[in-house]
């Protein structure tokens, strides 16, 4: 449970810790000053001073914690959440989420991933799948987009790397956000200049280990089954100029018993990629 929280919040174990403590401590403070200012009206401890003491403790509810988080130095967390259960509960959105960012998926392969990022999209998240880029002719990739109705496009080595990579064309489809999804070429350095933060990839490691050239798809798996790791997993991080390098944004983990292969261990890497990718597409291009 600790595990599952630490990475929906986004936080390390002492942040958890911290958050945790936070939400015991505010709520036992809201409860004490919501007695203590009944006692103050004199009721019996009826129907009625039930509802009062419910309606104080969900308006007391939000100071305190405020209150708490303060000295323990988790107040911009629960400033965002105690905004967000407002706007759940009163119907409204903030800014951010009134546009919908339209989302290019650049894949390589049978497309595992980009169906689930686009069955996610189908599903009420903010971002639409607007156009699949594969380099690959006849990649299962494009048979999902035909299906999906998703417009495709197929890349070329000089184009990409020594032309214009396809620029004007993504920003003709209005193109807000780049997902690699089993995308094999590097990207250059043009699309990284013009969508800066706004390129994301996830590997089937835990980076910055088994990272780098040639490291993707069996390779990397072979490497770590030879290696007798005790688990890997996947990284989701933004794009640079270098493989496998960016910012990290993301990790879950798998462990791995005495009798994995690669191939038991890839099956088990693309639980983690089908569970947690869109989550984290979703998350990000808020």
């Amino acid at each position: 449970m600790f595990e599952k929280l630490k990475q929906h919040w986004k936080v390390n174990g002492l942040n958890l810790a911290l958050i945790i403590t936070t939400f015991a401590v505010g709520g036992s403070l809201c409860g004490y000053a919501g007695r203590k200012l009944l006692a103050l009206t004199h009721l019996d401890k009826g129907f009625l001073w039930i509802v009062l003491y419910i309606v104080l403790i969900t308006l007391l509810w939000p100071l305190a914690v405020l209150i708490i988080s303060i000295p323990l130095g988790q107040f911009t967390f629960f400033k965002k959440y105690i905004v967000k259960i407002f706007s759940r509960f009163s119907g409204k959105q903030t800014s951010h989420h009134t546009k919908t960012v339209n989302i290019a998926i650049f894949a390589s392969g049978a497309g595992s991933n980009a169906s689930k990022i686009i069955e996610s999209s189908l599903l009420g998240s903010h971002y639409k799948v607007a156009l699949i880029v594969c380099n690959k002719a006849g990649a299962g990739v494009m048979d999902i987009a035909a299906k999906a109705g998703i417009p495709s496009l197929l890349i070329e080595k000089e184009q990409f790397f020594k032309g214009d990579a396809y620029l004007p064309i993504l920003q003709k489809n209005n193109i807000d956000f780049i997902v690699l999804a089993g995308f094999l070429w590097k990207i250059p350095g043009a699309l990284i200049k013009a969508y800066p933060k706004k390129i994301i990839n996830i590997h089937p490691a835990l980076l910055p280990k088994y990272g780098g050239k040639g490291m993707f798809g069996h390779h990397v798996h072979e490497a770590v089954i030879n290696n007798k790791e005790k688990e890997s997993g996947i990284t989701i991080h933004y794009v640079d100029e270098i493989y496998d390098h960016g910012a990290i944004i993301f990790q879950a983990t798998c462990s791995i018993a005495e009798n994995d292969t690669a191939a038991t261990l890839a099956q088990m890497v693309h639980v983690l990629e089908h569970e947690h990718y869109p989550k984290i597409i979703a998350e990000v291009v808020q």
